[in-house]
């Protein structure tokens, strides 16, 4: 049996018990850079299915580790494949529920306009005091802005310039607030706030591993099946699509 037809399954017998559904609601631990998405696609999911989707944002490797300490989330919209794999092969999610629900685009942002040039050259005139990333031990959005100083071999230079934040969004919040002058962040952070216009670099895909963004199911509850089926589903394609983000063709 593929995932699609094993989680489909799991989502029609929620459909067929759906009058004792009404009162519940699912915990979802989201993606710090997804959560503006992840409120959309609750919202649209509501307005369905009636149910409740209660989003938890953090890191991934936060969240993972929570989930390990018994944690009691339904469903992970993680920024990677890594450990919703792990969480499968560890038994702690539902066999055949992993899909890819989107797929992530990394940008050098800042709100200063013309800071950042198209073609990221900042990074190596070196025109700011401080470089905001994601902790890339926690974060996927950060391991990928590593992977593309690496790249650029600017890791070690810029060392002396990096800041920390514990997740995405936080990583958003220095450069936004102007803690830091300059950033790696995601796409759909940048659209999100509405400033597409402030001047950024997409980041080659070729700078760093894909930011596959992966979905997994960690409990029984139908409403929390029936919540990644509606992830399948065209209408969420077109919101996670909207937002920045690419989206598989097939699941």
């Amino acid at each position: 049996m593929n995932r699609r037809i094993a989680i489909t399954l799991i989502a029609l017998s929620c459909l067929a018990a759906s009058a004792p559904l009404q009162a519940e609601r699912i915990l979802v631990a989201v993606a710090a850079n997804f959560t503006g998405t992840a409120e959309r696609l609750a919202e649209a999911y509501g307005s369905r299915s009636g149910q409740r989707a209660e989003l938890v944002p953090g890191s991934t490797g936060k969240h993972f580790a929570q989930i390990v300490n018994g944690a009691p989330f339904d469903v992970v919209l993680a920024a990677d494949s890594e450990r919703p794999e792990r969480l499968e092969l560890e038994g702690r999610a539902r066999p055949g529920s992993r899909f890819t629900y989107a797929l992530g685009r990394l940008v050098l942002w800042s709100p200063v306009a013309g800071r950042v040039d198209p073609a990221g050259r900042v990074l190596m005139t070196g025109g700011f005091r401080h470089l905001a990333l994601a902790n890339p031990r926690l974060a996927p959005y950060g391991l990928a802005a590593r992977q593309t100083l690496e790249h650029l071999d600017l890791w070690e230079r810029l060392q002396g310039r990096v800041v920390f934040g514990e997740n995405a969004g936080q990583a958003f919040h220095f450069v936004q607030s102007g803690a830091a002058e300059l950033g790696f962040v995601a796409l759909a952070q940048v659209r999100q706030a509405g400033a597409e216009d402030r001047g950024w670099w997409a980041v080659p895909a070729t700078h760093h591993a894909p930011i596959e963004q992966q979905a997994v199911l960690l409990s029984d509850a139908p409403p929390a099946a029936a919540f990644l089926e509606f992830l399948r589903s065209e209408q969420a394609r077109d919101i996670i699509r909207a937002a920045g983000y690419g989206v598989p063709d097939v699941y």
